[in-house]
């Protein structure tokens, strides 16, 4: 079983909300994004979204724009990407990893060969922010023999019929896209998503991720009410930012970044386990 079905499988048993944390590969260097991954995991991460830098992150705001500007100024490829996620395996084979990116630098390493190379390093799953379901069919039957799922992204603007199209090829979960923009843009009303999450639960079986202008713990529990997971990157990757300027230690600002989203989560879960 891919380990994120598998760590959706628990959640749905222990009835707890998962917590998505994205950073960025090589932002601060490689030696540096390993230390984050294992304090990720540390602190509550159940799993972890991997961004693969890119010079033209077009679904991103200026936060994560800078980061990937940061990482492919150190030297980030996609060989470093799976570099990064060899090494974590070596220490934890339970954390499901799924790597964001864009397609042109995996046409440029080549679909099968990077496909073929990602599970064989321990990639869970991919999300390509361009490739929309209706030309994932290639990608599709590329990924499934390797058991690699593709995450699909549902946005507010999505039509029934296109909801219909990311169901049928989506795996894994499918991420909702909560704000209309770039990430990192504006903040969330987390009240707001109970309609447009309870709509596409009527397309997809599949756990259902929100992320988009998630800040703070108030803002993760407020999603949890409605989704499975929250996912949070821009805050994140701007306190890791922030880290790096003051030469402050990596471990210790995931700590105290993850401690309150994690608790939220955690108390939530534990007030619904008591009203049910």
């Amino acid at each position: 079983m891919n380990r994120i079905d598998h760590v959706f499988a628990r959640a749905r048993e222990q009835g707890r909300k998962l917590l998505i944390p994205y950073i960025t590969a090589g932002d601060g260097g490689a030696g540096f994004s390993g230390q984050v991954l294992q304090a990720l995991v540390a602190h509550g991460a159940d799993i972890i979204e991997l961004g693969m830098p890119f010079s033209d992150p077009m679904a991103d705001g200026p936060v994560i724009q800078k980061a990937c500007e940061r990482a492919l100024a150190a030297g980030m490829n996609l060989h470093g990407v799976l570099d990064l996620v060899r090494q974590f395996r070596r220490s934890d084979q339970r954390t499901p990893l799924v790597l964001m990116g864009y397609l042109n630098p995996i046409w440029r390493y080549g679909l099968q060969a990077f496909a073929t190379d990602a599970a064989t390093a321990g990639v869970d799953a991919l999300l390509i922010v361009d490739a929309p379901p209706e030309e994932s069919a290639d990608i599709h039957a590329v990924l499934q023999p390797l058991d690699l799922h593709q995450i699909m992204l549902a946005a507010p603007t999505s039509s029934d019929q296109r909801l219909q199209l990311i169901s049928g090829v989506a795996g894994g979960f499918v991420y909702y896209v909560a704000l209309k923009g770039v990430t990192g843009a504006a903040s969330l009303d987390g009240a707001a998503m109970a309609a447009p999450v309870a709509r596409l639960r009527r397309y997809t079986s599949l756990p259902i991720a929100v992320g988009f202008g998630i800040k703070n713990a108030a803002d993760a529990a407020a999603v949890a009410e409605h989704a499975d997971a929250v996912v949070i990157g821009s805050a994140l990757v701007q306190a890791l930012a922030e880290c790096q300027q003051q030469q402050v230690d990596a471990v210790a600002v995931v700590a105290d970044f993850m401690g309150p989203l994690r608790a939220a989560l955690d108390q939530y879960s534990k007030v619904t386990a008591a009203m049910s």
